[in-house]
């Protein structure tokens, strides 16, 4: 069975997942939107700043997250004056080191739906007076909807799966940052085999059965939109 230490983290690992999911569908599409849509200069300079959790080892992006969330910190100095303290070790820092290291896997999926639609179907409905907000919400989201939930699904799962980045901000405080990789972690080095074995297999399990979902989804998507 599970320990209760074991069933903590795995709460708290899906508490943050969550948060993390929902905080990158709403920064994120704004960004995507912009990357799909803009003719301008920066794009590549963006697009290759989102696109760095991809290639970097997860120590660095959370060593220069744990100094810039730090007391000397430019985001440390900011939480500080808003009476928030600083982040590292907190429920909140893991959220929001989560969000940076999480970006790309969400922004990406979201950016290549909105440029499949292409500029007729906007141009369209343009002409029949609807506003930015309406050709948004009555042609891109529906449109872009499986870039929406491949984001999401993709968001959340890469979320669960962290250890380098949260290890580094979150630290290991059992019930606020000790999430499942981490009492993996944990287990292997006390030599608790038993332990870790259980909760790795239901992270292979959950894992396993997520991407299946959504290949099932995709798949399906990719017929219906054939007929």
């Amino acid at each position: 069975m599970l320990s209760a230490s074991d069933l903590e983290a795995i709460w708290l690992t899906f508490k943050v997942a969550t948060t993390v999911t929902v905080i990158l569908l709403l920064i994120g599409t704004p960004i995507a939107w912009w990357l799909a849509r803009t003719r301008s200069r920066l794009k590549g300079p963006i697009s290759a700043i989102v696109a760095l959790p991809l290639v970097l080892p997860p120590t660095v992006l959370g060593f220069y997250l744990l100094i810039a969330m730090g007391p000397n910190g430019f985001i440390g100095q900011l939480t500080q004056e808003l009476g928030i303290g600083t982040l590292p070790f907190t429920f909140l820092g893991l959220i929001v080191a989560s969000v940076f290291y999480s970006l790309p896997f969400v922004v990406q999926p979201i950016q290549n739906a909105i440029e499949a639609i292409g500029e007729r179907p906007l141009e369209v409905a343009a002409t029949l007076r609807a506003g930015s907000l309406d050709r948004f919400f009555t042609v891109v989201l529906p449109l872009a909807k499986p870039g929406f939930i491949t984001a999401a699904i993709l968001g959340f799962t890469h979320t669960v799966g962290e250890f380098g980045v949260v290890l580094m901000i979150g630290g290991n405080i059992p019930g606020q940052t000790r999430v499942v990789s981490v009492q993996i972690y944990d287990h292997v080095e006390a030599l608790e085999y038993d332990q870790a074995h259980k909760l790795a297999a239901i992270m292979i399990i959950f894992s396993f059965l997520v991407l299946l979902s959504l290949y099932t989804f995709q798949r399906k998507n990719t017929l219906w939109g054939a007929k």
